[in-house]
């Protein structure tokens, strides 16, 4: 009789179901107490967390790749964007459901911006999502301080010595988000074939917009 088959002979018999049983963690059930108590309280309802949710849920970087792209086309939106970035975004249609500021830091050929947050995570949520992994990596919001030259070779990016790196640490009421240079030969794209060279890690700063294809768009 093989292994296998002994074991199996060993066990013949019933087991309970198998669950979950590990106890909650202290911040799970500081969570619910808080919670119940605001719910109690009646501070809200008891839909309104889920519908927080949802809001975090439909927010992902094509909303922040809308904002780039009409401001490439649009030089007086580009203006008021850089001048207050929330109610630029506003301007499209994005809401915000905090009350951080938002402050768009163009990229230039002297200047390109990156984006950290060294204590947390802190993050421009209500135009790009769920921060990556990494974004959220000790050693990368330590690194991106004191050497981000570094830091931005590692994702392919080298920035020539006579360009500044300027690096914005976020903060609980002020995010960041970067305005990439718009890539060349790109004329008589439209806004929305625009909006696909734009990514997430262009709009944190860690790498530019895609180059597009050499073939010209439709």
């Amino acid at each position: 009789m093989s292994k296998r088959n002994d074991d199996k002979a060993k066990h013949d018999h019933p087991h309970d179901e198998i669950s979950h049983s590990a106890s909650l963690s202290y911040y799970e059930i500081m969570e619910t107490a808080v919670r119940e108590l605001l719910i109690e309280r009646q501070l809200i309802g008891p839909g309104e967390i889920r519908r927080q949710i949802e809001v975090l849920d439909s927010r992902n970087p094509a909303l922040g790749a809308k904002v780039v792209a009409h401001a490439w086309l649009n030089p007086d939106f580009k203006e008021r964007l850089l001048k207050n970035g929330r109610s630029g975004c506003e301007e499209l249609g994005i809401s915000f459901y905090d009350d951080t500021q938002l402050i768009v830091l163009e990229n230039t050929p002297e200047v390109h911006n990156l984006i950290v947050c060294t204590l947390c995570s802190c993050y421009p949520r209500p135009v790009l999502g769920l921060p990556p992994d990494w974004y959220k990596l000790k050693p990368f919001r330590a690194r991106a301080i004191y050497e981000p030259r570094a830091v931005l070779a590692e994702f392919g990016t080298i920035i020539p010595d006579d360009v500044e790196i300027r690096v914005s640490d976020s903060t609980a009421v002020i995010r960041y988000l970067v305005l990439p240079m718009r890539p060349a030969g790109t004329e008589k794209f439209t806004e929305e074939q625009l909006a696909s060279l734009v990514t997430r890690d262009s709009m944190i700063g860690v790498i530019p917009a895609n180059n597009p294809s050499e073939k010209s768009p439709k």
